[in-house]
């Protein structure tokens, strides 16, 4: 079964921290660890949308639709909730070059975050990085290396 997996690219505009990011990698192998703090936080991040029904850039995901709401068994008041499974399974998985963020195994998942307009549901993104959460990224990236000595 197919899910939804964001994989997360960090472009680095600070050439020093460019370099430094390479000592780290030299240094320590890989980034797993690294990539298992920011899998940990955006985890966090991303089940945090579903409690305030916002995507990764804040803007406010669309509504129910009266016919669906009322025909909805429960959660009635809740976006992408019917039983908590989407929410439930979403995970992270690492790799010694990569960090993917998202749901394995809710076939749903890609219509929920990219729409299915011939089928009148629209998009509510919950894969993204958030303004927060580039600080936090920048701010695990910065630890880790003072935590390898690098500088």
């Amino acid at each position: 079964m197919a899910g939804a997996r964001l994989p997360i690219d960090i472009h680095i505009n600070d050439a020093a921290l460019r370099s430094a990011l390479r000592q780290l990698r030299a240094t320590a192998g890989d980034l797993q660890p690294v990539f298992r703090d920011l899998g940990e936080a955006l985890l966090i991040s991303t089940r945090d949308r579903f409690a305030t029904f916002t995507s990764p850039s804040g803007a406010g995901w669309a509504a129910l639709s009266p016919a669906y709401q009322k025909r909805k068994p429960q959660n009635k008041n809740k976006i992408l909730t019917l039983r908590g499974y989407l929410r439930g399974t979403l995970d992270y998985q690492v790799t010694p070059q990569a960090l993917l963020v998202g749901t394995p195994n809710q076939t749903y998942a890609a219509t929920h975050q990219f729409g299915a307009p011939n089928r009148n549901i629209p998009a509510r993104p919950f894969l993204g990085i958030s303004a927060h959460d580039r600080q936090t990224i920048d701010d695990t990236l910065r630890d880790h290396l003072r935590r390898a000595g690098v500088t």
